[in-house]
């Protein structure tokens, strides 16, 4: 900023509205200028450096708005109160201060330096409430609270606003050149009779004639989008997203021309969203062109020519009317022109065999000395589909919903010829859980999931497709349990001779056992074929 001192010309990129010539005179009593390397930066603010984090939304499309936002950081254990003011944090653990201690909380009180006439308008007639080319501060509700000073600056022309510890301002691109700027921000803070500046920040912003978009690229059973490597048949969706958050498209046509390289041809939507699957295994090329129709009054197209004080960049065209509907000469402006607005995105893509889904086929109690019998363990039995097969695999058990994990465990695989594992897991209580079963490779990561109920005693679950499996020392349990309870009858009920009886029980007690017997080990179970391909068990 040349802060009112005298240029041999004056230059505008673009008069941007309600902004001033940076050539406007400038109070440096009330706001001095330090240049960068200053001792006085250095006492500036108490108990350290404020800094200032300045941002954009850009790039911004021509004739949109770009917002910019600067925040405040404020050194360790100070903070902003409700008013405005800068006070200490008495929570703030600090081995060389006790803030706690200090018996003023205030590092700035803004509201003792400012004059409280009685009158919301009073101070008009104050000297010191006025930005630096000497206009009064707005007064509008809570002007009190704004006891800092932001100067933005950019292409010849500042922007002067108050507030607290944060600042927004917007300008419009209509009558920018295309390619990069600066904007800065200084940053004043209220003395007591003037403006001590604290801190200073830039940020590069670009305004561009060609719409600022990306894709999103997502595909089920993909293990890493951003890689770009994707799984053969399997669909891809492909999401666009345009840049646009002054909402400058909002009431434009826009259309989408696809073209997936795969030979498949091109198409042309109105929908961000496009699903493709790849059917061959390669290397493919994406192309993407977005148009948009935004509706502007006629009139004659007289862009702006690049500063002579700050070129273009090389490769960098003026903004201009791609179609436009011109009107005959001398007749004025009227509604109903277009401009025509192009956006492009290409990617390379590659494709290769994946996982393309997994079943859980089989679950089965172990029992025995390999079961640990403190916990109910059951083996899964999982086969899978697609074009080549996992290397590693993980469970991961939840509660019902699926939603809160207890507990995880992942394996390496070692398969050469077919998709078929067994993977054993210990349950430590009874209860129903949620069983997530996933199957990955380099490329892919394939899930299945299950409930799953293990019951009272070790080495029992049950699920509807199962039935139920009781342990044989459950069995030995409820045995014991009915003898005593048919012992019992009979001493009380059926005082009958005790070699009938006995003979009679032990009839009754073979049914029982064989009952039990055909349930839970039906002849055929053995013979599955299944059971006799199984791979090591994880």
């Amino acid at each position: 900023m040349t802060r009112g001192r005298a240029a041999s010309h004056i230059t505008f990129h673009g008069r941007l509205r309600d902004w001033s010539s940076d050539h406007n005179n400038w109070n440096e009593k009330l706001y001095p200028y330090w240049k960068d390397g200053d001792a006085r930066w250095q006492n500036c603010w108490k108990g350290g450096r404020v800094v200032a984090s300045l941002t954009s939304d850009s790039p911004a499309l021509v004739g949109s708005n770009v917002t910019f936002s600067v925040n405040l950081k404020f050194p360790r254990c100070q903070k902003e109160d409700n008013d405005s003011n800068i006070v200490y944090d008495r929570n703030c653990k600090n081995s060389s201060l006790d803030y706690s201690s200090l018996s003023d909380q205030y590092v700035y009180n803004w509201t003792q330096w400012i004059d409280d006439c009685g009158g919301q308008n009073c101070t008009h007639n104050n000297s010191h409430n006025v930005f630096p080319d000497g206009r009064p501060f707005p007064h509008n509700r809570g002007w009190r609270t704004k006891n800092f000073v932001y100067m933005f600056h950019t292409l010849g022309q500042y922007y002067q606003k108050t507030g607290g510890s944060s600042a927004i301002v917007s300008i419009n691109t209509t009558n920018l050149t295309l390619g990069s700027h600066i904007m800065e921000v200084s940053i004043y803070r209220r003395g007591f009779r003037s403006y001590v500046p604290v801190t200073t920040a830039r940020t590069v912003y670009v305004v561009t004639d060609t719409i600022p978009l990306y894709v999103n690229m997502t595909q089920k059973n993909d293990r890493n989008a951003s890689d770009h490597i994707f799984i053969k048949d399997i669909p891809i969706t492909f999401d666009v997203v345009i840049h646009d958050p002054s909402s400058y498209l909002n009431h434009s046509i826009i259309s989408y021309r696809w073209d997936f390289g795969d030979g498949s041809g091109s198409f042309v939507s109105s929908d961000p969203v496009s699903v493709h699957t790849y059917t061959l295994v390669g290397n493919f090329s994406l192309n993407l062109t977005v148009e948009a129709i935004i509706p502007a009054p006629c009139g004659p197209v007289t862009p702006p020519p690049p500063s002579p004080t700050s070129p273009v960049p090389p490769n960098v065209t003026t903004p201009r009317l791609d179609s436009l509907m011109g009107l005959p000469a001398g007749e004025g402006p009227a509604e109903g022109c277009q401009i025509i607005r192009y956006g492009q995105y290409q990617s390379s893509l590659s494709i290769a065999e994946g996982i393309l889904g997994i079943n859980i086929i089989q679950m089965t109690s172990v029992q025995g000395a390999a079961a640990q019998m403190e916990n109910s363990v059951v083996d899964f039995v999982v086969t899978c589909q697609g074009g080549s097969l996992p290397t590693d695999a993980c469970t991961i058990v939840a509660d019902p919903t699926c939603q809160v994990l207890q507990t995880e465990a992942c394996d390496p695989v070692d398969i050469t010829d077919q998709c078929l594992l067994t993977i054993r897991r210990a349950f430590n209580e009874s209860g129903t859980y949620c069983v997530n079963i996933t199957l990955g490779d380099a490329t892919s990561l394939a899930l299945t999931s299950t409930l799953i109920s293990i019951s009272e005693g070790a080495g029992s679950f049950s699920r509807t497709a199962e039935g139920v499996l009781i342990a044989c020392g459950f069995l030995v349990a409820f045995a014991a349990v009915l003898t005593f309870f048919l012992y019992k009858r009979y001493k009380q009920y059926r005082p009958i001779d005790w070699n009938t009886e006995q003979a009679a029980k032990s009839a009754g007690l073979n049914v029982y056992f064989n009952h039990f017997k055909a349930v839970l080990f039906p002849a055929n179970n053995e013979k599955d074929p299944l059971l006799k391909n199984k791979l090591g068990i994880i």
